[in-house]
């Protein structure tokens, strides 16, 4: 008869995400996870199979929490300036307790290169096709653009995304702005 478990899965696998957010995948061992998630190695492995079904499963709820502000986002009917909002709306959903930690994709990216796990990768890469369609969907609120250029733009955007996502954990608030402001007045 199988054991029932003595904690919340949903609850240890919010603060693996954490962990897995501040540290990175690599620099995050399952003993470390242990003691972040309260539960034995023997449960980890049986509630998700290795670390790497824990850190796919804490991508998975990240990107259901993100999807507040890609919600916003894709509900906006003001173009750009949607895409623009989704940015600032960004940088708050990144800072926690005052402490900027960027974006767990992104910080992955960073973290394992082209070179990482294909199941991890193929996770960042969904979410990041799903951004890329978004924009693409705001900007092509102007009529006076053709495909050609909307595609070079959601191209940029989602890559001042990525960087606005690591740099935003060193910056202060200003450069930060300054950074957003320059990407929209260029489009």
């Amino acid at each position: 008869m199988a054991r029932k478990k003595a904690y919340n899965e949903q609850e240890v696998l919010e603060k693996a995400m954490h962990l897995f957010w501040r540290n990175g995948y690599e620099n995050t061992s399952t003993r470390m996870l242990e003691k972040e998630m309260g539960i034995n190695q023997f449960s980890i492995y049986s509630s998700f199979g290795s670390k790497q079904g824990v850190f796919v499963e804490s991508i998975k709820l990240y990107k259901k929490k993100i999807k507040e502000i890609t919600t916003i986002l894709d509900n906006s009917d003001n173009g750009v300036e949607g895409i623009k909002n989704y940015f600032y709306d960004f940088l708050k959903f990144s800072t926690d307790n005052n402490m900027p930690k960027g974006c767990l994709l992104a910080n992955t990216v960073n973290e394992l290169g082209m070179n990482g796990d294909e199941v991890i990768l193929s996770e960042i890469y969904s979410f990041i096709d799903k951004l890329k369609k978004s924009f693409l969907v705001k900007l092509s609120k102007d009529k006076t653009k053709d495909t050609t250029v909307l595609a070079k733009q959601a191209d940029h955007l989602v890559v001042s995304m990525v960087g606005l996502s690591l740099v935003s954990k060193i910056f202060d608030r200003e450069m930060l702005t300054n950074y957003i402001e320059t990407i929209f007045d260029n489009l």
